[in-house]
């Protein structure tokens, strides 16, 4: 019998003598977490606040008998489990029931206790064995629809703004090996768009409709990231209590997105490499392998050589790398980042009806005129901030405020840029001075003007800057600002 811990499912006894009660108590309290109910209305009563395992009545009782009791209870707690006791075998009725389902097992009176209590660590058994079903149902079933939400919403490729001739020539690319099942290696800097290139690529193959199925490998460390990839068997390694499947089976038939993983492991390599030449597969501490049919992109920062330096499989790495596409940095293509912010505020605006619908010309020079380091998701991130920042329709310069990475700063201030970076504020000692704390005094500024031109009313504040009252009650009292 399962190893479980019998006080944590609860049992509810039944009945209408309490002598009954006092000598279920008597021989199961030390083995049980018992709750008792005075026939079949306290019950109910009291079947509507516990989720109990177990419910074991009497049969015969006035009011509601323990087969009325168990129907309805049914409708209330259908995983509850019936243990019916009687004195009377009415076999009829007692078929009928266990054939319905409404009960699970019947005890004649009087019960033996050593009986008595395996079927109730029986009972206790079947019930944690559905509720363990019903869980890994549920949990395939949430799966199942984010893969089918990853497969079937509306991608925005607004973000794959195409004005600029690299950004032609990788559009190009994308287009000449989609519709092949060739495995595809995005290189780019930090903040490109290289999930939206992968997903570019699944859209436009015969696997559209298959599963895209992307591992975030910066959530996984060491082993733990070949275990998310490629499953295990249970007691592979501790704390495998269950076999998993991998997220490349959950991709059969479609394209698994590796983000961004950091150098693998020797073993991670090996099967990886094994994936690409014979598309087989085995889960961590399984002998029997698995044929599929899956894509493989896989994005790295910047490139492969950086990412993964030289310690990498000859067959892995140039398997990995038919196929290249790099995306150049958002400085190299200055013509796209017009469209993108335009596009940008419209995805912004969309979600928030009150924030800025457009930036003026001005503005726009001062976004071309940026390094971004960070690149297309600084750019978003600029402009959402500018969109919440500005106080009409028109976003303006002084809107705009660059954050960019520590790193960046870094660099820029020991080696010179290819391209000049000119930070939104550039007076004396900006680049030394803590970035969260520009930000905030940034944020603090606008906070304050936006409280005065509201008279002091939070409430028209918050309609002004487009964010909930407890959003902006907690950032008045994390800036310190006394209303």
């Amino acid at each position: 019998m399962r190893d479980l811990d019998w006080k944590s499912f609860d049992v509810l006894v039944v009945d209408d003598e309490q002598d009954n009660l006092d000598a279920f108590r008597f021989a199961f309290r030390k083995t049980f977490s018992l709750h008792y109910a005075l026939g079949g209305t306290q019950a109910l009563e009291e079947l509507a606040r516990l989720d109990a395992a177990l419910i074991v009545t009497d049969q015969r009782m006035p009011g509601m008998s323990g087969l009325e009791l168990l129907r309805r209870a049914k409708q209330m707690r259908p995983d509850a489990l019936g243990i019916l006791l009687t004195a009377y075998a009415d076999l009829p009725v007692l078929v009928d029931a266990l054939n319905s389902g409404t009960v699970y097992r019947y005890v004649q009176k009087p019960w033996d206790g050593s009986e008595l209590a395996a079927i109730l660590r029986q009972g206790i058994s079947v019930f944690a064995t559905m509720r363990e079903n019903k869980r890994l149902r549920d949990q395939l079933a949430h799966y199942a629809g984010y893969l089918e939400r990853e497969q079937r919403d509306p991608i925005d490729f607004g973000e794959l703004i195409c004005n600029s001739a690299a950004m032609k020539e990788v559009s190009a690319r994308i287009g000449e090996v989609a519709p092949t099942s060739t495995h595809v290696l995005v290189e780019g800097r930090v903040g490109a768009e290289k999930e939206i290139v992968a997903r570019a690529i699944h859209v436009g193959s015969p696997r559209e409709e298959r599963p895209f199925v992307k591992v975030t490998c910066a959530a996984f460390r060491g082993e733990a990231l070949e275990r998310e990839i490629f499953g295990y068997r249970r007691g592979a390694f501790e704390g495998a209590t269950a076999d998993r499947a991998g997220r490349v089976e959950l991709a059969h038939g479609g394209t698994l997105y590796l983000e961004d993983p950091g150098p693998p492991t020797a073993a991670l390599q090996a099967r990886l490499a094994r994936l690409l030449a014979g598309s087989e597969a085995e889960r961590v501490g399984d002998a029997e392998s698995r044929r599929l049919d899956v894509r493989l992109v896989v994005s790295v920062t910047p490139d492969l050589d950086e990412a993964w330096g030289r310690d990498v499989l000859p067959e892995l790495a140039s398997r990995l790398t038919v196929f290249p596409i790099r995306l150049p940095p958002l400085s190299e293509r200055r013509e796209d980042i017009r469209p993108l912010a335009e596009h940008f505020l419209r995805k912004y605006t969309r979600r928030n009806t009150r924030a800025a619908r457009a930036l003026s010309n001005d503005a726009f020079a001062k976004l071309e005129a940026y390094g971004f380091p960070g690149n297309v998701r600084e750019l978003e991130n600029v402009v959402e901030r500018a969109a919440i920042l500005a106080r009409g329709d028109i976003i303006q310069p002084e809107h705009l405020a660059f954050v960019p990475p520590v790193a960046a700063w870094e660099k820029a201030a020991t080696s010179p840029p290819s391209q000049p970076v000119t930070p939104a504020e550039p007076e004396s000692g900006a680049r030394r001075q803590n970035l969260d704390s520009q930000l905030e005094e940034i944020e603090r500024r606008e906070m304050l003007a936006a409280l005065d031109r509201c008279g002091g009313n939070k409430a028209e504040m918050a309609r002004l800057l487009g964010v909930q009252r407890t959003t902006l009650y907690y950032r008045l009292k994390r800036l310190g600002i006394d209303v």
